[in-house]
């Protein structure tokens, strides 16, 4: 590789890790903002002035001021790695998101299979939180993610299956340029199943039974203090973040816009990311936790089922368009 190849692959690997440290912080600031307006929580809008821009500073310094504790009978490796498993394969994930037309820091041919596989992995950091930490409840939080992660793994997976053997590739630069506005009817259900499954990995309200803080304290992450549970919270941010951009370039057409222009790819791009972030803030205010057999129900009676009757509906399109 020449040398302008090694600053290309460089300048791009800086930009995606930029924008993994930027875009969760930004989400995170936007869930203050808008819960505080939703539930006129009036705290979140003083700090540091204008529009309460300081409160995500202050929660900064307020995590790294804690102490870290680590439990006496906690396996003290896993404990300690937990956090980095939970964060890093998000990372990962957005490494191979196209921002733009050659905008793509790896650019894979089968990137759908990687980001799902790679998603499913952070789930694991959760599950070692709950099993290291000696705490029952901990542990029950870790129980309630593995029974999450098997119920919604099957639906996320069939719904991009959805969009691949509509695209008939599995890069996902190519299901972009192989998206077409039709595909917001025709793709609706698998849309819809792939973004609820995807809230449901990611725990977030109303699957949120995993954390589920009026019953069992704060689930695996009940005995995190300090930076390693503001990692776990970054996690979360950063899961959001990766899911609105999968769901944005499977079913919204990723970088493209309405006037054609490319260079505004990564502006609509991220316009569309912010736009999702705002509904899965809007759910979590709105929306109440499920219980454990509503949860299932969801999705083994209705997310599967539609799921199966969107793909065959693709089949039936593609076989008759052919």
């Amino acid at each position: 590789m020449t040398v302008a190849g090694v600053l290309d692959v460089v300048l791009r690997l800086v930009l995606v890790v930029g924008a993994f440290l930027l875009l969760p912080l930004l989400v995170g600031q936007l869930e203050h903002k808008a819960m505080a307006h939703m539930q006129s929580r009036v705290g979140p809008m003083y700090a540091g002035g204008f529009h309460g821009w300081a409160q995500l500073v202050a929660d900064g310094v307020k995590f790294v001021q804690k102490e870290h504790v680590v439990p006496t009978a906690a396996d003290r490796t896993v404990f300690s790695l937990a956090p980095a498993v939970a964060l890093l394969p998000y990372l990962l994930v957005l490494a191979a998101v196209p921002v733009g037309p050659g905008l793509v820091a790896v650019d894979l041919p089968a990137g759908l299979f990687f980001a799902l596989a790679v998603l499913s992995v952070s789930v694991l950091g959760s599950i070692m939180a709950g099993w290291s930490s000696a705490n029952k409840y901990a542990l029950l939080g870790g129980m309630r993610t593995a029974a999450q992660l098997l119920a919604y793994e099957l639906p996320l997976v069939l719904a991009g299956s959805s969009v691949v053997m509509a695209a008939g590739t599995l890069s996902l630069s190519g299901i972009v340029l192989a998206w077409r506005p039709w595909w917001l009817v025709w793709q609706a259900a698998a849309a819809v199943v792939f973004f609820v499954s995807g809230l449901a990995e990611l725990a977030r309200p109303p699957f949120d039974m995993p954390l589920a803080d009026s019953e069992i304290v704060l689930g695996p992450l009940t005995e995190y203090t300090g930076l390693r549970f503001a990692l776990f919270m970054l996690a979360e941010y950063a899961g959001i973040v990766v899911l609105c951009a999968l769901t944005a370039v499977l079913f919204l057409g990723g970088w493209r816009g309405p006037f054609g222009d490319a260079s505004l790819g990564p502006i609509w791009l991220l316009a569309k990311i912010f736009l999702l972030a705002f509904v899965v803030i809007w759910v979590r205010v709105s929306t109440p936790r499920l219980r454990s057999d509503q949860l299932q129900r969801l999705a083994w009676l209705v997310l599967v089922p539609m799921s199966l009757g969107q793909l065959a509906l693709t089949g039936v399109v593609k076989v008759v368009t052919s």
